[in-house]
């Protein structure tokens, strides 16, 4: 019920679509002329996308603001933006400055321009929004690897608990709370600068109510709000769990299941996994990828902490479950790693062609390497296992009855006798016959004692074989079998690379070592994951490439032209400010602004331009400047070929003192 609600309140509307939002069209057009003022300006996009207050920005040819009217949505369609124009706009060119928050929770901004009658004289300087504050950047990425290590901490360490059954679990309850609470500030913390970081403001933003009202209706504040909830369902949890008998485990452990599924869902559905292809799979697949993390990862840091406190005896039945769950999550993670990265890169080429994908190969390469250390770890496990199937077949062995004891006549050597009787216990009847002989009496001479064959003795039994006499009673103990478990260990090796001699304690001690390394790597491996969910993934990069222009000014030429007639006036010595716009084949616009030897705006009788293509033998084409009142300038040079033209710029200053300069402007197709 409680997975059902949070699906319904944070997927309720979710179209598919592609990761990052793309800038798909605009109306009017970026870069167009119209004949008439707009009454809206419409933006749409790839993807459903979040507004903000100040989602849109429009400056006139004056280079003010122009008063515009509440953002919304066109007809009710989340993938566009809309914002009413309340003013008259005079002649000229117009900039604006958009910025929206696509469906994976970042936002996006981006800026383009159109005209009304004609273009003006200079371009406008666009203003996309406040530029992305640092201080807010730096403490909401940093609240996102706190909440990545902690939940990985928190999922970790309960499965280990729970699956890997340490006899003491004392040692896990402080990293335990610590994650709880970590995770617990860490999403606070993106709560409260999550409006800041979507309008770029700085940090005290974070407590404008205002801004803290509109984060908690949107979808990235709701899925926080749903993981505050989760976080006090798992601690109520815990508390409960510590004081459950094992006869509730089963159900303890399918609620904790379902909570920790719940708790990766709140990342899955504000994160590239809700937007793009395959919506519902990515979703499934992002949860197992989390999941599969916290458990393997998490449970690298319990196992360590349980390697240094945990009893010796726990050691051998606890790491090889460990490393069975961790072999699963591997798997898990493989399989949910290729299919995610498929679809972020959705080529080959995106591999080594985008940020997305190089990122992407270093946390590969990061994997490998804690991959590495996992190996060196499971060869640890094996030679702690060893000893635990050595004394697993002491206990079976222990199970056994024991044959009855045979008397022995006086005078029979003792060495013989257990070379005689190959049973489990082998006791040697006193000479009168009364009891059982005395072992302390037995090992007085050097001998083995009663039913130990000596060191070069291999026809009695080995060790391992039996009970140990020297535990009190026929069956023994487990210390005692585990003790020459270990013997038999030492003495055998495991692997083929174990060190003869080794004991418990320095396999202890290698195992520690080489799960800490795992950590380390575990750690830089958290911390590339999350710049990689904030990286544009190489599938939307190449969709927002196939679109039209977004988010930047069309393409244009600005050539600065010196020139001097050789008077001394203010207009005779100055620079001419050449703009072509798009410098694209086909029709462009040229704008001319004259300034003199101060560096101010000059009137000149005339000024000229004209276009060759030298390549071609193409030209020259006049491009019939006309005087615009303050610059000179035409909307209909069409220059047919693409290539390195040269532009002839003449300006005649007085009747008879004119200068003709060349420069060289590139036309792209």
């Amino acid at each position: 019920m409680l997975l059902g609600t949070l699906l319904v309140l944070l997927l309720g509307g979710a179209a598919p679509a592609c990761a990052h939002s793309a800038l798909r069209g605009t109306d009017p057009e970026d870069g167009s002329v119209v004949p008439r003022a707009p009454r809206h300006i419409t933006l749409t996009f790839t993807e459903s996308v979040g507004l903000l207050d100040d989602s849109f920005r429009v400056f006139g040819p004056d280079r003010r603001r122009v008063p515009t009217g509440e953002a919304a949505h066109a007809d009710g369609r989340s993938d566009t933006a809309r914002v009413r124009l309340t003013g008259k706009l005079a002649q000229g060119t117009y900039a604006v400055a958009w910025r929206v928050v696509s469906a994976d929770s970042h936002p996006v901004s981006g800026a383009f321009t159109f005209s009304v009658g004609k273009r003006s004289a200079t371009t406008v300087p666009i203003d996309t929004g406040p530029a992305e504050d640092p201080l807010t950047d730096g403490l909401h990425d940093l609240a996102r690897y706190l909440a990545y290590l902690a939940a990985a901490l928190l999922v970790g360490t309960a499965a280990f608990a729970s699956l890997c059954r340490p006899a003491g679990t004392a040692p896990l309850r402080r990293p335990l709370v610590a994650a709880w609470w970590t995770l617990l500030g860490a999403t606070a913390a993106l709560l409260l600068l999550r409006a800041p970081y979507e309008t770029g403001a700085g940090p005290l933003a974070a407590f404008d109510p205002g801004a803290l009202g509109r984060t908690l209706s949107s979808r990235p504040g709701l899925a926080l709000l749903a993981r505050l909830v989760i976080l006090l369902l798992i601690a109520a949890l815990l508390v409960r769990r510590s004081g459950e008998r094992d006869h509730h485990r089963p159900l303890v452990r399918a609620a904790g299941t379902v909570l920790a599924v719940g708790l990766a869902l709140t990342w899955a559905v504000a994160e590239h996994a809700s937007a793009g292809i395959q919506v519902p799979q990515a979703m499934a697949s992002s949860v197992l990828h989390l999941l599969a993390t916290g458990v393997w990862l998490g449970g690298l840091v319990a196992l360590l902490l349980t390697l240094r406190g945990g009893p010796v005896d726990d050691l051998a039945a606890v790491v090889p479950r460990f490393s069975r769950v961790a072999f699963a999550s591997v798997a898990v993670l493989a399989v949910t790693g290729l299919y995610q990265s498929w679809r972020g890169l959705g080529s080959l080429s995106a591999l080594t062609g985008t940020p997305y994908g190089r990122l992407l190969l270093v946390k590969v390469a990061a994997v490998c390497v804690l991959l590495l250390a996992a190996e060196r770890s499971r060869r640890w496990t094996a030679r702690i296992a060893a000893p635990a199937a050595a004394g697993a077949s002491v206990a079976s062995t222990a199970g056994a009855a024991p044959p009855a004891r045979v008397p022995q006549p006086a005078g029979v050597s003792t060495s013989r006798a257990g070379a005689a009787d190959p049973g489990p216990a082998h006791t040697v009847a006193s000479p009168s016959g009364t009891g059982p002989a005395d072992p302390g009496t037995a090992h007085s001479d050097g001998d083995p004692g009663p039913g130990r064959s000596g060191p070069l003795d291999r026809s009695g039994p080995e060790v391992g074989s039996g009970p140990d006499v020297r535990s009190g009673g026929p069956d023994g103990d487990a210390g005692s079998g585990a003790r020459r478990a270990d013997r038999f260990a030492d003495r055998s090796g495991t692997d083929g690379g174990a060190d003869a001699g080794s004991g418990p304690d320095a396999r202890r001690r290698g195992l520690r070592r080489s799960v800490l390394v795992e950590v380390a790597v575990a750690a830089v491996v958290l911390a590339i994951t999350t710049v990689l969910t904030g990286t544009l993934p190489g599938r939307a990069e190449a969709e927002a490439a196939r679109q039209a222009p977004a988010g930047a000014l069309p393409p244009t030429a600005q050539v600065t032209v010196p020139f001097d007639t050789g008077t001394d006036t203010v207009t005779g010595r100055g620079t001419v400010q050449v703009t072509l716009d798009p410098a694209r084949v086909g029709d462009n616009g040229v704008q001319a602004v004259v300034y003199g030897s101060d560096t101010g705006l000059v009137v000149v009788p005339e000024v000229r331009i004209t276009f060759s293509l030298p390549s071609r033998e193409l030209g020259p084409i006049d491009a019939e400047l006309t005087d615009q009142g303050g610059y000179w300038g035409t909307n209909a040079v069409n220059l047919p070929l693409p290539g390195t033209w040269t532009m002839k710029t003449t300006v005649r200053v007085s009747d008879v003192d004119q200068v003709t300069e060349e420069k060289r402007v590139r036309i792209v197709p």
